[in-house]
């Protein structure tokens, strides 16, 4: 009895059954484990729960998790520690123009931060913040290839807002993605000015980073809206967007030696701003207020709302439990994000709240691995080894999901039903299928040598189950690998030839990898 890809991918329509709790928590919440995690995690206390709080409040102190081997595969990358008025001086200000490697000299900031994320997926023991850091870059999607400016700051953006940010306060995060020149330029608010307003910052801004497209209600006058004339909007209408744009003209960057000075920062120019009255989300804004306090005024608004409670907490609730989170577990996350709204930690406590919820450790099988997911879990459980080179980054283009690469502010999406298709899901088996042989030289792991002395297709397929699964594959599976090893020898004879060893262990792998049990989370 054995699976064939057809097969697989329906079996990706079922439930699975639930695992134990440490292959939960390293496939939701570390892009998979590597081979002695899953034991370090049972003998963290005496019961799963006790286990799941201390393996939590570690990861929420990222700063106290030794890195090492990480950070020292990352100092080839010279780009990833820059201060972003160095970013801009060595990669934009003072590039010549007639230079030919002009091009490759901007980009190299948002290369270096695509493979960086390539090596913390793999090898970073702050397994947490990388989920998150993914998360939130994903919900502030910036595609650093539409213009070189965004791409020579892109270091910056990761290291000094997403990954600053990513466990503290939503309103500080908001507030350095808005005003962070890479998103500036992205969005196209450099150049937002009174004479020639641009709504697609304001735009995003709403329907993406804050309130969501859930909470915009149409093309209706603002005092329609039922709670305005309390200053209390139940959502926001096309006029709210328009009036949030004029609060952000004159939010530029300094990229005009002759006006503002050319050193890549942020600045407030009071000669772009309309400077008159405003009204946002029922709030009256004054004329003539401080600088940047209609901005300001605009992102307390939306950072505070119940509407961005309810939106970032479903968005949160859909990457870590299920595609479809209830009502119930969406409005608890919702209730701690308000209550803590004022927190400099209040990301922590919302995800603490989701992760030690029963709906977090009772549901599995809703979600799937994502290409990207896939990829890192992949080289974890094989102990893959690469070179942070910039080829690298076309292995996840071909598999469909490139750090960094999607071409919509909206990011990349977070459902199962985008990433089953077949295309998607046979590039994946053909990428496991080169890594397991070493069919290329750029990715090597190291199979044969701990496969011994495990020299009987049972033994094999037992070790390389638990090590791929960390749990009891279903029949079907099991069989299936066992029968790839035996070639209708006995199960009990060991394997003599290295050869043949090789070849019947790369393809079990294989198999292992496009199973249900391995794809979903």
């Amino acid at each position: 009895m054995g699976f064939s890809r057809q097969g697989c991918l329906a079996g990706l329509q079922l439930c699975m059954a639930i695992p134990p709790l440490e292959v939960m928590v390293y496939t939701k919440l570390a892009f998979g484990a590597r081979p002695g995690e899953l034991e370090a995690f049972r003998a963290l206390a005496a019961t799963p729960k006790e286990r799941l709080q201390k393996w939590l409040e570690r990861q929420l102190e990222p700063s106290k998790i030794l890195d090492a081997d990480c950070e020292k595969r990352l100092e080839a990358l010279k780009t990833l520690k820059k201060p972003l008025t160095k970013l801009w001086a060595e990669h934009i200000r003072d590039v010549p123009d007639n230079d030919p490697n002009r091009y490759e000299i901007a980009v190299q900031p948002a290369l270096e931060t695509r493979l960086a994320t390539l090596a913390r997926g793999v090898w970073s023991n702050r397994v947490l913040l990388e989920v998150m850091a993914d998360f939130w870059h994903n919900h502030f999607n910036i595609d650093p290839s539409r213009q070189e400016q965004i791409a020579a700051l892109f270091a910056s953006f990761d290291r000094d807002v997403i990954r600053t940010h990513a466990f503290g306060n939503f309103r500080t995060l908001l507030g350095a993605v808005t005003q962070h020149p890479s998103m500036l330029y992205y969005l196209d608010n450099s150049s937002n000015q009174r004479a020639g307003p641009n709504e697609n910052f304001a735009r995003e801004l709403f329907e993406l980073h804050t309130l969501g497209a859930e909470n915009y209600l149409g093309i209706k006058r603002q005092q329609e809206i039922r709670g305005f004339s309390s200053g209390n909007p139940i959502g926001y209408v096309d006029d709210d967007v328009y009036e949030a744009t004029r609060c952000f003209t004159g939010w530029r960057v300094t990229d005009d030696k002759d006006s503002v000075g050319d050193t890549g920062e942020f600045i407030f120019y009071p000669p772009w701003h309309d400077r008159f009255q405003k009204t946002v989300l029922g709030k009256f804004l004054p004329p003539d207020q401080a600088p940047q306090k209609d901005g300001f005024d605009v992102l307390d608004a939306l950072a505070y709302h119940p509407g961005t409670a309810r939106f970032i907490s479903r968005k949160l609730c859909r990457r870590l439990v299920t595609d479809t989170p209830s009502e119930n577990l969406v409005n608890r996350i919702a209730k701690v994000f308000l209550e803590q709204q004022k927190s400099p930690n209040q990301l922590k406590q919302v995800l603490r709240a989701i992760v030690l919820s029963d709906e977090f450790s009772q549901t599995w099988g809703e979600k799937v691995k994502r290409p990207l997911e896939r990829f890192y879990s992949l080289c974890k459980v094989l102990e893959t080894e690469f070179k942070l080179e910039p080829d690298r980054q076309w292995t996840t283009d071909w598999l469909g999901q490139m750090p960094f690469n999607h071409p919509m502010p909206d990011g990349y999406p977070d459902t199962r039903d985008h990433w089953l298709g077949s295309t998607s899901l046979l590039r994946f088996w053909s990428v496991a299928n080169g890594f397991a042989h070493n069919w290329d030289e750029s990715y090597q792991s190291p199979l044969l040598e701990r496969t011994a002395p495990r020299n009987t297709p049972n033994t094999i397929a037992a070790f390389w189950l638990n090590r791929i699964l960390g749990r009891e594959p279903s029949p079907n599976l099991k069989q299936t690998v066992l029968d790839k090893l035996r070639d209708n020898a006995d199960p009990n004879s060991p394997i003599t030839d290295p050869d043949s060893l090789k070849w019947r262990l790369t393809e079990a792998i294989g198999f292992i990898v496009m199973s249900p049990e391995f794809l979903e989370r």
